[in-house]
Parts: C-alpha cells; sequence; structure tokens
C-alpha cells in the first residue's frame, strides 16, 4: 500500500497488535493506525462477560466462591456492561436470543469450576495491566487475566479462553501470546514465571508452559524482531494485504484491495496509544 507519509506509529505494543500484524500487517493498519470501527462479536463481548464474572468472583471471600455464587453474577456483571456499552444490545435481535446468550456464559462459567477450585486459590493480581520498557526501548502494553504466586514465590499465569482448546498445530497464536505477558513479568518483577497456564472453559482443556529463560528470551528477540518489521513497514508506507482463511471474519472487506477495496488516506497525527487489548 503506497503512501506519501510514513505511518505514524503507536505508543506501546501488545500481543493483541503483534498478531494481527502477523495475521495480516493491513488489519494492524486499520486497527491501530487507522482506528477503523469493527462491528460489536457477540461472541468476544461474551468472553468480557465471563473474564468480569471470574474477576468479581475472586473478590469475594474464599468461602463464598461457589457455582451459585459465580451464576448469580452473571446478571449484574451484564447489566453493568451494558451500560458502559450501550452498542451491546444491537448484537441481539430479541429477548430470547440474548437470554440464550447469557446462558453460554453461565455454561462457560459452570465448566471453570470443574477445571478449578476458587476458594482454595488467592491470586496476587486480577486483570493485571503491565506496561513495560524493553532495554531496545521497545514498552510492551498488556493485561494478565490473573498471576498466582506461592508462599514459596513461585509464580502462575493464568489467562482464560472462552472458546475450545485449539489442536496442537493451532496453538501458536495463544502460545505466543502467553509467553509475551511472561517477557513482560519477568521484565518487570524480575522473575521467571514457574508456569504460564491457558485454560479453555469452552471443552475443558489446559495448556501449560514452563518456561525457560532461554525460551524467553528467545521471545523477547521475536517481539522485538515483530516490532522492528512494523517499523520497517511504516517508513515504507506499504501495508500489504494478507489473505487467509481469516478474510471471512474482518470488518474491513470494504476498504481492502484484496476485495476490491481502497485504503483510507494514512493519518498525519499519530495515536496517543494503542487500542485495547482487553477481551471482546
Amino acid at each position: 500500500m503506497d503512501s506519501p507519509h510514513p505511518a505514524p506509529m503507536v505508543a506501546a505494543l501488545s500481543p493483541s497488535r503483534a498478531a494481527d500484524f502477523l495475521q495480516c500487517p493491513l488489519l494492524f493498519r486499520f486497527r491501530v493506525i487507522d482506528r477503523l470501527p469493527e462491528k460489536p462479536s457477540a461472541a468476544a463481548l461474551r468472553g468480557t462477560l465471563v473474564h468480569a464474572v471470574l474477576e468479581r468472583l475472586f473478590e469475594l471471600p474464599a468461602e463464598t466462591r461457589t457455582p451459585r455464587t459465580a451464576l448469580s453474577l452473571v446478571r449484574p456483571q451484564w447489566e453493568r456492561l451494558r451500560e458502559q456499552r450501550p452498542e451491546s444490545e444491537e448484537l441481539f435481535s430479541s429477548e430470547e436470543e440474548r437470554e440464550a446468550w447469557l446462558e453460554e456464559a453461565r455454561t462457560l462459567l459452570g465448566r471453570y469450576f470443574e477445571m478449578e477450585r476458587p476458594e482454595a486459590l488467592e491470586p496476587r493480581e486480577r486483570e493485571m495491566r503491565l506496561e513495560v520498557t524493553l532495554e531496545s526501548g521497545l514498552r510492551l502494553r498488556g493485561y494478565v487475566d490473573r498471576l498466582d504466586v506461592a508462599p514459596t514465590g513461585q509464580i502462575r499465569v493464568v489467562d482464560y479462553k472462552t472458546g475450545k482448546s485449539p489442536r496442537p498445530r493451532f496453538e501458536d497464536k495463544a502460545k505466543f501470546q502467553i509467553f509475551f505477558y511472561a517477557v513482560m513479568i519477568w521484565r518487570e518483577l524480575g522473575e521467571i514465571p514457574t508456569r504460564l497456564q491457558l485454560m479453555y472453559l469452552g471443552d475443558g482443556g489446559v495448556r501449560w508452559y514452563e518456561p525457560t529463560k532461554d525460551e524467553l528470551l528467545a521471545a523477547e528477540a521475536e517481539i522485538l524482531s515483530i516490532w522492528r518489521e512494523i517499523e520497517a513497514t511504516a517508513r515504507s508506507g506499504r501495508w500489504e494485504p494478507r489473505r487467509s482463511k481469516l478474510c471471512g471474519w474482518c470488518d474491513h472487506q470494504e476498504v481492502c484491495p484484496e476485495f476490491g477495496g481502497t485504503p483510507p488516506p494514512l493519518p498525519l497525527a499519530p495515536p496517543s496509544a494503542a487500542p485495547s487489548d482487553r477481551p471482546g
């Protein structure tokens, strides 16, 4: 995509935006630089709701963290979410459709209790916002769903996924994301996390990794390499589309050359920060 102006850069790189660039440089541009609007997604909104309920659950006394309590939190958290995002109601054509959607969220929460006993856990952090500057000067940004710290000091990073666990050959994206978090925690706290845990509430699957220092150094080098590629792309002004099966879910086909569209002119003023990296 030729442009007479180098693209403005963002303040920090998050796991989701790095994944966007790897998937399609033009998608990265549309989301980060142009900030084109995207249609709300019922699946993404459900993920936001489930995350909100689990965050609230761990604010309660341990003995009250029961399935019944979690289910009782769904309706009030949904009302809160709807106040924050009034456009959410547009996702549902009827009250019955909305109630079915809420029931799906309850099913995911019920499965969570098959995977863990929250009454036996006291997380150090929930929805932990991290912003870390590497020695290279690159700033990383992200939100960690949960950080558990054992009395012995061992650290576990937990990331909730509301979909089903991927087949091994498709798990690279989630693995990249949680290793991205591990790099930030290592650089922020000076400790290598003992375990990185992905919890797939869609089917109860769990993926976990025990990273070594060499693995985190390799992950950090990969992140820096992605950033340098983003910078080089910005200097060239050529944000090329990368066609894949994921294009079918993209909201930007009308302005994508792969579908006969024309991207808008690049903005001249840089955005103040990268878009939110939260679920939904």
